[in-house]
């Protein structure tokens, strides 16, 4: 049977779990909670790391932390979550040595929060022994492995927390974005992008954030889906995706190769028309690799000129080209999300693809309000004929960014 949730999902109960896991693990009350978004990404996948554009948003699922200062006067820190049984611990002046040459001497998850601890007394030349240690304690509803930034909820929640007790400044939401993507890319070893940081710190509600990832500069593009009358639906494969595989690294290695071919500095230097002489210059499979880049870029280009002239209603052939070009170009997806994707469009969907990271995790499909039930059940039955696990069906909305709750 398919587990479908259209419903918000009630941060109280997950701000309540970190709370209650927190007096559990450490025997008193924390000082307050903190959370921060998972994200969907609308259109623009594998364009952060190559200096390109981005269309991400906030979705309503979070991930709270709960935290109190130490008050037994050890410069250490603490991490649990309800996600696993261990409490990771470590002295403050030994994350130095901890990352990221000794990374695996923690939890995976764990690497995480310690790691945002790490780049953030990094990124703010503080010495560890002016600050106080700290515990704290990680519940979350964004789901894990579908491609929703789990990660960087976990690091955005975990940097304005620790900035607020610190007293770290002057560090702005970009420079702690920084701070996650420095986490995510040597504590845990997955060499992402900052996109999914960004998302999760500076979100809006009812809005997208159109991110250039060279400049860091970032634009709130109104998103008008309730206006006009659609839904953002998320099927989530179920099949589990990990940034830290070989996969991810090896797209990210082309990508550099197809560079370094032409003589620029990044995909962002390199338009269509330079396809042809790169053909010439790569191997298949890498001139495949660029073209996905360089055509997405210029569809997230073409996805915000629309949304401002046309509404979200117009997008639709823009997130079916760019799931295309995953598919076929980049090779990132898997056949429950082509078979999501196609269920989708054939139940009425305006527009759907794959998003994420790929290799697993979740599709996107922007339905009309009245099509949501019918997209929900071409999809369960589409799953069930391909002998697939059942999918979770579920809405999301663009909403607010990191912040103390």
């Amino acid at each position: 049977m398919t587990t479908t949730d259209t419903r918000t999902p009630r941060a109280r109960d997950t701000a309540d779990a970190a709370r209650a896991l927190f007096a559990e693990r450490f025997g008193i009350e924390p000082v307050g909670t903190w959370s921060a978004p998972g994200r969907v990404n609308l259109i623009g996948e594998h364009t952060d790391y190559n200096d390109g554009f981005v269309l991400p948003f906030a979705i309503q699922h979070r991930t709270h932390v709960a935290l109190a200062p130490r008050t037994d006067g050890l410069f250490r820190v603490r991490v649990a979550s309800t996600f696993d049984d261990a409490t990771a611990e470590v002295e403050l002046d030994e994350l130095d040595a901890l990352f990221p040459d000794r990374r695996d001497d923690v939890p995976e998850w764990a690497r995480y929060p310690l790691g945002v601890a790490w780049a953030l007394l990094a990124a703010s030349d503080t010495d560890p022994s002016t600050v106080t240690g700290v515990d704290l304690a990680f519940a979350s509803n964004v789901p894990i492995g579908a491609g929703l930034s789990s990660s960087a909820a976990i690091e955005g929640a975990t940097a304005v927390a620790l900035a607020e007790t610190w007293g770290v400044v002057p560090l702005d939401l970009v420079a702690l974005a920084k701070v996650g993507r420095r986490a995510e890319n040597e504590a845990v070893g997955a060499p992402t992008g900052i996109m999914d940081q960004m998302a999760s710190l500076l979100g809006r509600a009812d809005a997208a954030i159109f991110l250039d990832c060279r400049s860091l500069e970032a634009q709130v593009i109104d998103l008008g889906f309730a206006d006009a009358g659609l839904e953002l639906v998320v099927i989530d494969t179920g099949v589990k995706h990990s940034h830290a595989t070989g996969g991810y690294g090896e797209r990210r290695a082309a990508c550099e190769r197809g560079a370094a071919a032409l003589g620029v500095p990044a995909l962002r230097d390199v338009t269509p028309d330079d396809l042809p002489r790169l053909a010439e210059l790569v191997d298949d499979v890498t001139f495949r690799r660029v073209r996905h880049v360089v055509t997405e870029n210029q569809r997230v280009l073409d996805t915000v000129r629309t949304l401002r002239e046309q509404g979200p209603a117009a997008i639709g052939d823009l997130l079916v080209a760019s799931h295309a070009s995953m598919r076929d170009d980049f090779e990132i997806s898997v056949p429950e999300l082509d078979t999501a994707v196609e269920a989708a469009l054939s139940a009425g969907a305006v527009g759907a693809r794959m998003t994420g990271g790929g290799f697993g995790g979740a599709a996107i499909a922007l339905v009309s309000h009245d099509r949501v039930q019918a997209v929900t059940d071409a999809a369960t039955a589409a799953f069930a004929a391909a002998g697939f696990a059942a999918p979770t069906i579920f809405t999301v909305s663009p909403s607010a960014g990191a912040a103390r709750d």
